[in-house]
């Protein structure tokens, strides 16, 4: 099992950016090997995929209502994975988790505890 814990998150106006930080540790399976997304919840909705990267950074998926305006990127020597928020709008206001899926391809079964991001009109 991997630990995950993200940082970064916060409270800021409509238009700004926010970059959230996601670090694993704890697994002897190659970080480089394992896919890590981004998810989020918002209150009374279902937990929805922001954006997923695959082990190498080579691949990347954004749901649509980020697309444009999120980026994904992970840093296999320092085991952490990032999203960098920008053109926040209030809709973006979620609790988000970072994921990790072992072996890529895997259910997406290691969840960090949340980091909350707040965005106001």
């Amino acid at each position: 099992q991997v630990q995950l814990v993200e940082s970064g998150g916060g409270s800021v106006q409509a238009g700004g950016s926010l970059t959230l930080s996601c670090a694993a540790s704890g697994s002897a399976y190659p970080y480089a090997r394992t896919c890590m997304g981004w998810f989020r919840q918002a209150p009374g909705k279902e937990r929805e995929a922001v954006a997923r990267i695959s082990g190498g950074g080579s691949s990347v998926y954004y749901a649509a209502s980020v697309s444009g305006r999120f980026t994904i990127s992970r840093d296999n020597a320092k085991n952490t994975t990032t999203l960098q928020m920008n053109s926040l709008k209030p809709e973006d206001t979620a609790i988000y988790y970072c994921a990790a899926a072992q072996p890529c391809g895997a259910e997406y079964s290691n969840w960090g505890q949340g980091t909350q991001v707040t965005v106001s009109s």
